[in-house]
C-alpha cells in the first residue's frame, strides 16, 4: 500500500506559499510507515521547529488499475476520507533550496493522518464536498473539492500513467489555504461536511 500525494492543487494555497502554479499535478509519495497509528498523538519531530498541518480529502483505491481513462476513474474508488499531510516546512525549504527531494520533510514517521472511511454514495457530487480542519476549536483550513485545479477523476487518470494503482492505495488530493504551524497541546479535528472524521492531539 502506498500514499500518493498531490501538491499545489488549490490556487489559494499556491499563493500563500508563494509557489509557482504547475502545468501538471505535482506528485510525491509517503511510505506506509508515515501513517499515524490510530488513537495516537502526533509527536512533533526533534528535527523540525516548524511543522505545518495540511488537511486533505483522501481517496481509497478499490481495484488494480494502470492507464485509467478519466471517464472510468470513478469505478476505482468507492470510499473517501480525510487526512493531514504533516510537513516539516523548515526542513522542506532547506531541501528545496539545495534541489534535493522532500521526503525527509514529508514522509517521516507519523506524518500522515488517515481517517475512517465514508462511502462515496453518501455524497451527491464528489466535486462539491466541503471539508475543514479545526485547531483548538477554531477553523484553520476550509476547503471544497470544487476548488481543486485537478479533480479526483483527473488525478486518478494522471497518477495511473506513472504508477500502477493497487487495492488499498490512498490518494491525498491536495490542501486548501490556511496551512500553519502546530504546537504541543494543540487539538486538531477534521470534518467532511459536518461529520467529524478525526481528532488528533499534538505532543
Amino acid at each position: 500500500m502506498k500514499l500518493i500525494c498531490i501538491g499545489r492543487n488549490y490556487t489559494a494555497h499556491i499563493e500563500e506559499l508563494e509557489n509557482e502554479k504547475p502545468k501538471d499535478p505535482i506528485i510525491f509519495l509517503k511510505p506506509d510507515t508515515s501513517i499515524l497509528l490510530k488513537k495516537q498523538p502526533f509527536f512533533i519531530p526533534d528535527f523540525s521547529d516548524d511543522v505545518h498541518h495540511e488537511v486533505e480529502l483522501l481517496i481509497k483505491i478499490n481495484k488494480v488499475g494502470k492507464h485509467i481513462d478519466r471517464k472510468f476513474a470513478h469505478k476505482y474508488y468507492n470510499e473517501i476520507g480525510l487526512g493531514i499531510d504533516f510537513t516539516a516546512r523548515d526542513l522542506q525549504s532547506q531541501l528545496k533550496a539545495k534541489g534535493h527531494p522532500w521526503e525527509k520533510a514529508k514522509a517521516f514517521d507519523g506524518a500522515a493522518v488517515v481517517s475512517e472511511w465514508l462511502p462515496k454514495s453518501q455524497f451527491a457530487d464528489i466535486n462539491n464536498i466541503n471539508f475543514r480542519l479545526e485547531r483548538n476549536g477554531e477553523i484553520a483550513q476550509n476547503g471544497n473539492t470544487k476548488l481543486m485545479l485537478w479533480k479526483v477523476d483527473e488525478l486518478i487518470e494522471y497518477v495511473s500513467k506513472y504508477f500502477t494503482l493497487k487495492i488499498g492505495d490512498i490518494i491525498f488530493t491536495g490542501t486548501p489555504a490556511g496551512v500553519g504551524k502546530v504546537f504541543a497541546e494543540d487539538q486538531l479535528k477534521g470534518f467532511i461536511e459536518n461529520e467529524e472524521l478525526f481528532s488528533i492531539k499534538v505532543k
